[in-house]
């Protein structure tokens, strides 16, 4: 059966002044490809211009194995035929280019994201390739640091799934999610809604999108030396917990394992946390500062009162923080206190260096 690539097979008649027929589109390709390969093989020889055409440019490639291809807006056909010899999708790069001239689809091959197998029929991507795609999907990025509200509010603008849904779900749906990581979870999923780029199918439900971002989390987990945090006496949720609070307290990236390592001292030293991101969690609004009220807010997420690690993440952390949180730096230090305008802190081992660091804050930020 022959595969028709829809709007390049039909039939074209173009005639002179004089009344001569002049050649069809499909019959000038055909004549195009005769061409070049005839200065492929003037240039090379026939026997070596044959097997560059045949040859398949990765070995060893199984047919019928699911690949997903993205192609990018503006790309030639030369490097849409790389891209799909290196993935197996075809088996040779210049046999493609070829086919897709002889076929008149050269230049016609449309961008987007397409689901394809190992060993397809050179026709038939190109057929597909012209068609353009039949799946369409949407990017979401979620920043590290984000709230359940804040992610939701974002897939919904981007995905149109509502927000109400996705943060009931993610907020009290968690048996509906089984994952051995999650054992230890009671409630919300917060915390395991890995930050990242989404690449999301047109048409995805909630449930889908979250089961996306809980797969996300697992692989961006293995990247974790968990057995370390273990050793320190802190269960994987805990260690999440913690990377949440590293995530929203530091905005310079070289200090989350600094403080880290604030965290993990003051733990082992039975010292409350004392730290603001764990109120400004639970209190409604945001704050340029926290009042000496906030501060009395009888919630067990406030670290003023309450020694010990919040019951649970108050934020989504990226890899660096969770990195952070199971590998604290070596340090004594107990304090921290803001003092750059980047977001930069001064780090202290006594009270009276925290005293003072935190009278140049205040000279510093006008405070």
């Amino acid at each position: 059966m022959t595969t028709r690539v829809e709007g390049i097979d039909a039939p074209e008649r173009e005639y002179g002044r004089r009344g001569r027929r002049r050649p069809g589109r499909r019959v000038r390709a055909v004549i195009a490809t005769v061409v070049a390969v005839g200065a492929v093989i003037a240039a090379v020889g026939a026997g070596s211009a044959w097997y560059l055409l045949v040859r398949p440019d990765v070995a060893g490639v199984a047919p019928g194995q699911p690949v997903s291809v993205e192609i990018e807006q503006g790309a030639s056909t030369a490097a849409i035929a790389a891209q799909l010899s290196g993935a197996g999708v075809v088996p040779n790069a210049n046999r493609f280019r070829l086919e897709a001239r002889r076929l008149g689809a050269d230049n016609q091959l449309r961008a987007g994201v397409y689901d394809l197998e190992t060993g397809m029929t050179y026709e038939e991507v190109i057929s597909l390739l012209a068609n353009g795609p039949l799946i369409t999907y949407v990017t979401v990025t979620i920043p590290e640091g984000w709230t359940i509200p804040e992610v939701a509010e974002r897939v919904e603008r981007d995905t149109g799934i509502a927000a109400e849904e996705f943060e009931a779900l993610a907020e009290s749906g968690f048996a509906e999610f089984p994952r051995a990581y999650l054992r230890d979870v009671e409630g919300s999923l917060q915390g395991y809604l890995f930050p990242k780029t989404y690449r999301v199918e047109e048409g995805m439900t909630a449930r889908e999108v979250i089961n996306m971002m809980l797969d996300q989390f697992e692989t961006e987990l293995a990247e974790v030396d968990v057995a370390a945090a273990e050793a320190r006496g802190l269960s994987l949720h805990e260690l999440v917990t913690l990377a949440s609070l590293i995530e929203r307290e530091t905005r310079v990236a070289q200090e989350r394992p600094l403080v880290s390592s604030v965290i993990h001292n003051r733990l082992e030293k039975g010292m409350r946390l004392q730290i603001d991101a764990t109120i400004e969690y639970v209190l409604p609004g945001t704050r340029v500062r926290l009042s000496y009220e906030d501060l009395q807010i009888d919630s067990p997420y406030n670290t003023y009162r309450y020694a010990g690690l919040p019951p649970g993440p108050i934020a989504n952390p990226g890899l660096a923080s969770l990195k952070a949180a199971a590998a604290p730096a070596d340090t004594d230090y107990i304090y921290y206190v803001l003092t750059g305008l980047d977001g930069s802190h001064t780090f202290t081992v006594t009270y009276e260096e925290f005293l003072r660091a935190k009278e140049r804050s205040r000279e510093v930020l006008g405070e």
